[in-house]
C-alpha cells in the first residue's frame, strides 16, 4: 500500500491559508522552491490541478476547493497529534483563530478571552470580528462563532444558547404610523433589511401555541449591520429586527420601543464551529471549553432578561 504524501497535503493547506505560495514558505519556514515541488508532486498523484496560478493572482479550482476542507484536516489533526505527546510536559501554547460576529464579539467574546489568556498565557489569539461570511476552512479559521439557522454542512457545530431577536422601532414611530398587532401588518411598515441572511426580505414568526406567520418585507435600509440601523431606527425612520445584545440599552432608555412581544421573531442561535475532524490542538481544545462555558451563561442571561414566551 502506498502512502498519501502528508507533506505535500500539509503544504497545500498551508497555501490554501495563506493565499500565496511565498507566504506559505515563510509560515512553514522553507524554501519556496520546496512549496511549489510539493504542490507538483501532489497535482500529479492526484491528476488535477489544484490552482489557477497567474504572475498576480493564485486562486484555488473547483478540485483545489472541493479538497482543502481534506487538507486542513490532515494539517490540523497532525498538529494535534503532535501537541497531545507534549501535552504532559507542557502547558497549550500557540495561536488560535477566532472569528465573531461584530458587536457579539466586543460584547460578549472579547471580556471573556481577557480571562482565558490570564489562565494561557502561552496562548495567543487572533480575534476576527465581522458580520460578513468567514470561510473557516479557507481562511484557516480554528473556532468561528455565528448567529444563525444553520444549514446542513460538514463542519462540528456546538450550539451555545438562543438569541432572542425583537421587533423594534422608535416611539414617535410607532405614534406616527401606527403599532403592528400581527407579523402580518409589517408589509405596510417600513422595515430595515438585515442582508446577511439566506433570505433576508422574509421575516418569520412563531407563537407559544404553535400559530406560524411570514411576511415579506421592505424599507428604505438594507444593510449588513445591525448597528447601522440603530441611528435612523432613533430618528424614527421604520422598524428593524434586530438581536437582544445589540438594542437592550436602547430599550432600557426608552430610545427603541419593541412590538409584538408575544411571538418568536427568529430561530436563531450562537453556534460555535470548527473545522471537520475529530482531532484539536490542546490550545483550541482549551478555548472550545472555555468559551462554551462562558458563552453559554451569557446566553442564558440574555434570554432570561427578556419576557417573550
Amino acid at each position: 500500500m502506498k502512502l498519501p504524501d502528508f507533506e505535500a497535503w500539509a503544504v497545500f493547506a498551508a497555501v490554501v491559508e495563506h493565499r500565496s505560495f511565498s507566504a506559505a514558505a515563510d509560515a512553514l519556514a522553507v524554501s519556496k522552491a520546496t512549496v511549489s515541488k510539493a504542490i507538483t508532486r501532489l497535482e500529479g498523484q492526484l491528476g488535477t490541478t489544484l490552482f489557477h496560478r497567474t504572475s498576480r493572482r493564485l486562486t484555488l479550482t473547483d478540485s483545489g476547493r472541493s479538497l482543502a476542507e481534506h487538507a486542513q484536516r490532515i494539517l490540523s489533526e497532525g498538529q494535534a497529534a503532535e501537541e497531545a505527546a507534549f501535552e504532559s510536559a507542557s502547558a497549550p501554547a500557540g495561536l488560535v483563530r477566532v472569528a465573531a460576529p461584530l458587536t457579539f464579539g466586543i460584547q460578549a467574546v472579547a471580556p471573556v478571552l481577557a480571562d482565558f489568556m490570564k489562565l494561557y498565557p502561552g496562548i495567543k489569539v487572533e480575534l476576527r470580528l465581522s458580520d460578513a461570511f468567514v470561510d473557516i476552512v479557507g481562511e484557516g479559521i480554528d473556532i468561528a462563532l455565528r448567529i444563525a439557522e444553520l444549514p446542513d454542512s460538514s463542519l462540528r457545530a456546538r450550539r451555545l444558547g438562543p438569541v432572542v431577536m425583537h421587533i423594534v422601532a422608535s416611539p414617535d414611530y410607532f405614534d406616527r404610523v401606527g403599532r403592528p398587532r400581527h407579523p402580518a401588518d409589517l408589509a405596510h411598515h417600513a422595515c430595515f433589511v438585515y442582508t446577511n441572511t439566506s433570505n433576508p426580505d422574509v421575516w418569520r414568526f412563531r407563537k407559544a401555541g404553535g400559530e406560524e406567520a411570514a411576511v415579506r418585507v421592505e424599507g428604505p435600509i438594507r444593510t449588513d449591520s445591525g448597528d447601522a440601523m440603530i441611528p435612523a431606527l432613533r430618528a424614527g425612520l421604520g422598524i428593524a429586527r434586530l438581536p437582544d445584545f445589540m438594542i437592550r440599552g436602547e430599550l432600557a432608555k426608552g430610545n427603541l420601543e419593541a412590538v409584538l412581544e408575544d411571538w418568536s421573531a427568529s430561530a436563531a442561535a450562537i453556534h460555535l464551529l470548527t473545522p471537520p475532524g475529530t482531532l484539536r490542538p490542546a490550545r483550541v481544545e482549551a478555548l472550545i471549553e472555555f468559551l462554551s462555558e462562558s458563552l453559554r451563561k451569557s446566553c442564558g442571561a440574555f434570554h432570561q432578561n427578556d419576557s417573550t414566551p
